[in-house]
């Protein structure tokens, strides 16, 4: 209701200034999704805000809303800045990429608990100097399947063939992986291997990222695939991928 305080728990996903001393924050909530909150003199009052604004802090809000969808902060609660993050900069450039992808993807005020928890979790494991490579690939493949936009994997998009033995092609395009028939030479080659590897991760809880171990063409076909799907569903490309090898 409007004037009443509200308190919920947030992640940063970036802020700009505005005016001399207020800030316009970004922030992805569980309950409520994507969310843009005004925090007056944010710029000057170490009390009631300070550093808690910064990107991928994670925090409890207390807001009113405002007038039209823009909460208006009171003060906020520190519970994790995952200074981690900034002590290299392909880590916080993963980072800023992963926050990107939600707010390409997602729509505004809509729940979201699944992608905020798996949000924080690929956070997590980066800040505390997990493998950025196998971060990416795990956060990306389950962003696409939690969203409803994973392709065919284990069998042919088209003619239904589950694959046993053989090579496949994958275009994202023409709905995922191709038997070589259907395929018809488009659409990358990629090993059974990975295709089973990835299916398998999506049998794992989307908030564990230690423990995975994935060879380097699995790694480099991923990659492969997981940018042909995101070219399909992306809106624009990432800026954050110029900083990304």
């Amino acid at each position: 209701m409007a004037g009443h305080l509200h308190r919920c728990q947030a992640l940063v996903l970036r802020h700009i200034d505005y005016g001399e001393a207020d800030r316009i924050v970004s922030l992805l909530t569980a309950e409520q999704g994507l969310q843009k909150a005004f925090a007056r003199a944010a710029r000057k009052s170490r009390k009631r805000f300070g550093a808690m604004l910064e990107p991928f802090s994670q925090i409890i809000v207390h807001y009113r809303s405002g007038r039209g969808s823009l909460w208006s902060l009171q003060e906020t609660e520190l519970l994790d800045s995952r200074t981690g993050l900034r002590q290299d900069l392909q880590r916080l450039g993963l980072a800023s990429y992963g926050v990107e992808l939600v707010e390409l993807l997602l729509e505004e005020a809509q729940p979201q608990p699944q992608i905020f928890q798996l949000l924080c979790s690929y956070l997590d494991f980066l800040a505390q100097g997990g493998d950025g490579e196998v971060a990416r690939l795990l956060y990306e493949l389950r962003l696409v399947y939690l969203l409803g936009y994973i392709p065919h994997f284990l069998h042919c998009s088209l003619c239904l063939k589950i694959f046993s033995d053989e090579a496949i092609r994958f275009d994202a395009a023409r709905g995922g992986s191709l038997c070589l028939d259907c395929a018809g030479g488009s659409g990358a080659q990629i090993g059974l291997g990975t295709i089973g590897s990835l299916a398998r991760t999506l049998n794992i809880s989307p908030s564990r990222f230690s423990g995975f171990r994935f060879g380097r063409q699995t790694l480099e076909e991923g990659r492969t695939i997981l940018s042909q799907v995101l070219a399909q569903v992306l809106p624009r490309p990432p800026k954050s991928l110029r900083f990304l090898p």
